[in-house]
């Protein structure tokens, strides 16, 4: 079942195919003072539909954009590139979203997996 999503101010709204299994913690500089929970998915499992405009932050390789709502400030989803292989896949980008801001969602029946990303890169 389809999930919806929107930064606080609602300038961004999305949908996910499906509630989010398990979430992503990631404990680098970036995601740790963000404070993002992220759900991965396919890029044909999500609709992202910006009502005014977003913005993206791209951070020293500048390969993943992080995007984020430049009224209200919140993070939103990153466009990522695979990395179960511990190499960056461009023939298989993923899209994360939020789970934070997931509509009519419980984060606290998922299971939250920590990546030590402060450490990985």
């Amino acid at each position: 079942m389809a999930v919806k999503g929107s930064c606080h101010c609602k300038s961004t709204t999305f949908e996910v195919s499906e509630a989010p299994q398990t979430v992503t913690r990631c404990t680098c500089s970036f995601c740790s003072k963000r404070g993002a929970l992220w759900a991965y998915y396919e890029p044909s499992q999500v609709k992202i539909e910006p009502q005014r405009s977003t913005a993206a932050y791209r951070w020293q390789t500048m390969i993943v954009k992080h995007g984020f709502c430049p009224a209200c400030g919140c993070t939103t989803f990153t466009e990522t590139p695979d990395w179960s292989t511990g190499e960056a896949n461009f023939d298989k980008m993923r899209i994360a979203v939020n789970a934070r801001l997931l509509d009519d969602f419980d984060l606290d029946k998922v299971e939250v997996t920590v990546i030590d990303g402060k450490n990985l890169w």
